[in-house]
């Protein structure tokens, strides 16, 4: 047996969700079996635990797109029972059963090892949100952000991405402003290393210049919407802009002036479907480069009873920094 937070829905498209005890021939199909340690809380998952957002296909389903645990019993030769094993994207909490449960069953090609550095813990501190901050980090410092270039602009500072990104800037020598719409954020944001902190009534409206003055060296974006279309418009010159989120909106009421006078670069960052090179490559900057002491001032412990209502306060913008499910308790 093994325990879960099952979501189910009825004839009338209302969906609950509580913990239950499930036999473990329940188990999806998969290579490697998982006995989960710790989860984390997504945008996604509110959307899977609430209305399933377009993105559950079958009920009654498990979320969970993220969980680091050990192996318990593994049919590809890459593991063995005993290793230690961290999960992100893959559509797994979404079409797959995911690691809200304290076992789960998955294909080997989804895991990729504990970086060393790193318990499962931190790891799920970190999750999809902290993965996607440093893959916007790797895509900045690969098309040529350098500290001396200037301010780092990350918008959403105070959620799960921008938390993580602030973080990751401030210790590799960035000076960075973060934009939110939560003045009581401030004090938690200079915490992680922010230097400047810029209301979001600022940039919340799009201007009718296509271009204002420079400000920009580099930007991890969580917001999208009019807030992207301006900042597009403040970048220095050959700037880019790492594109994670869309909490503003998926409209993009831009032109194309920054991209063919300034030479704007706008990165579309995904870590759903991220080669495994890739995901062993940002994991393990991950254990370099993050501050752990820092990582630990963002937790907030929780446990399966308590996602139903985070899933809904996550939703509405009320979830600061990251939210860790203990699996063990």
């Amino acid at each position: 047996m093994f325990k879960a937070l099952v979501v189910e829905k009825d004839e009338t498209g209302q969906t609950t969700a509580r913990v239950q005890d499930l036999p473990d021939d329940r188990l999806p199909q998969g290579d490697v079996t998982v006995a989960v340690e710790y989860s984390t809380l997504n945008y996604k998952d509110g959307l899977c635990l609430t209305s399933g957002g377009g993105l559950v296909r079958q009920y009654p389903h498990v979320p969970g797109i993220d969980f680091a645990g050990t192996v318990e019993a593994s049919d590809d030769p890459r593991y063995t029972p005993g290793d230690k094993v961290v999960l992100t994207g893959w559509r797994v909490g979404e079409a797959h059963w995911g690691g809200y449960a304290t076992r789960a069953r998955v294909k080997a090609d989804w895991l990729v090892p504990l970086p060393q550095g790193l318990d499962t813990r931190q790891a799920m501190a970190v999750g999809t949100a902290g993965l996607t901050a440093m893959l916007a980090v790797l895509a900045l410092e690969d098309h040529g952000l350098m500290p001396d270039k200037g301010e780092v602009l990350v918008t959403g500072a105070a959620g799960g991405v921008g938390s993580v990104a602030v973080a990751l800037l401030a210790r590799l020598g960035y000076q960075v402003a973060t934009v939110t719409g939560r003045p009581e954020t401030e004090s938690y944001l200079r915490s992680l290393g922010a230097s400047r902190i810029i209301p979001r009534a600022d940039l919340a409206e799009t201007v009718k210049r296509p271009l204002e003055a420079e400000a920009w060296a580099g930007c991890i974006d969580a917001v999208g919407g009019a807030m992207l279309a301006r900042v597009l418009g403040q970048m220095q010159y050959g700037a880019s802009v790492a594109a994670v989120g869309l909490a503003g909106g998926a409209a993009l009421p831009a032109t194309v002036i920054p991209f063919l006078l300034r030479g704007v670069n706008l990165l579309g960052i995904d870590s759903v479907m991220r080669p495994h090179n890739d995901r062993v490559r940002a994991w393990d900057r991950i254990a370099r480069d993050l501050p752990l002491d820092v990582l630990e001032t963002m937790i907030q412990p929780a446990a399966l009873a308590d996602l139903p209502d985070l899933g809904a306060a996550i939703l509405k913008g009320q979830v600061r920094g990251r939210v860790v499910v203990d699996l063990r308790a």
